[in-house]
């Protein structure tokens, strides 16, 4: 059939597929969490597991023994972060990070499928264009100077 295809020119639609950003996992259709951008940096826990995890804890580790390199790689991981314009399809086991309206975020993971991914919240986009400078500014601050403390022997 696919012979077919390619001479009429015709390419099966490909499938949507979900994968958490966070774990990696696969999300099956149907499921999942859709989250902005601004709810997903919001929360704390999700910061201390960012700057702790093996990919970025040695610039915590620096950052906390007072080393700048340390400090200016988690403000870069915030900004990386903090500025993907587009929602995020959150795995269940991933979803207690974030203190948001589960049966909300379900229904817009939902809505998400069935139009094939091109649903959008209303509140979508980076992180610095939808939350106000103050709201933005003690987040990165957070993000950035205390994220993970607890975690991290230091000397």
């Amino acid at each position: 059939m696919t012979f077919f295809n390619k001479i009429l020119g015709k390419s099966p639609k490909k499938e949507l597929k979900a994968r958490c950003p966070i774990t990696k996992e696969p999300i099956e259709k149907g499921y999942g969490y859709l989250l902005t951008t601004s709810q997903v940096i919001t929360s704390k826990r999700y910061w201390d597991m960012v700057m702790t995890e093996p990919e970025t804890l040695s610039y915590t580790i620096s950052h906390f023994n007072n080393q700048p390199n340390g400090t200016q790689m988690r403000s870069l991981i915030f900004e990386k972060y903090s500025s993907i314009d587009k929602p995020w399809m959150i795995s269940d086991s991933c979803i207690n990070l974030f203190e948001v309206n589960k049966q909300e975020a379900r229904e817009r993971a939902k809505q998400w499928w069935i139009t094939e991914g091109h649903f959008t919240p209303e509140e979508t986009g980076s992180a610095l264009d939808q939350l106000d400078p103050g709201t933005y500014q003690s987040l990165k601050d957070y993000a950035v100077l205390e994220a993970g403390r607890s975690r991290i022997p230091v000397h």
